[in-house]
């Protein structure tokens, strides 16, 4: 019993992620969504998060720099995580399973789960704001758009962005209690 259960719950949940990954990437018909989220896509790639870790010390000198440091090698944790588990659960992407799905931009790699643009976006906003906690708004703000962009371009489902925020914030509140 409990394992027919399991199974209708993990049915229903690949229905949903499948559906909401459709409704989502809709949005690509639109001719001014796909350019707006393949910036946002291409910014939350790094050059967002690089600038901000340049920007931080020159504003705020060496309490800054820390910030910058504490972000760049979390960025190294969160990127062997990200690697090590994209390499076991071989995911495919959307758009390579279903026809119907537009990729709104290339891929970087060829599997879906995580995503490494929301993983890296989570956990470099949540020591960011630690630091700054001024920031909040608007690293919330560029962090929410990174991760709908992975799901409307077609790159990732629901279910990849949300379990990639959820071990940004795991692997971001472990490097601050180290920190703080």
């Amino acid at each position: 019993m409990k394992t027919s259960r399991r199974k209708a719950a993990i049915n229903l949940m690949v229905h949903w992620d499948q559906r909401i990954t459709f409704l989502m990437n809709r949005g690509l018909r639109w001719r001014t969504v796909s350019p707006f989220f393949r910036v946002i896509s291409k910014l939350g790639n790094g050059r967002f998060w690089y600038a901000l870790m340049v920007i931080l010390p020159m504003r705020y000198g060496h309490y800054g720099f820390n910030a910058s440091l504490h972000m760049g090698l979390t960025a190294l944790v969160t990127l062997v995580v990200y690697k090590s588990v994209k390499g076991v659960t071989q995911r495919p992407r959307p758009g390579d399973v279903y026809d119907a799905i537009m990729q709104g931009t290339a891929a970087l790699d060829e599997y879906s789960f995580p995503s490494g643009h929301t993983m890296h976006a989570v956990s470099f906003t949540v020591i960011a704001v630690a630091w700054f906690p001024s920031l909040l708004p608007g690293l919330l703000s560029f962090t929410l758009l990174v991760a709908w962009s992975r799901v409307i371009l077609g790159l990732h489902y629901p279910t990849d962005v949300i379990l990639g925020a959820l071990f940004g914030m795991i692997i971001s509140q472990l490097s601050l209690a180290f920190v703080f």
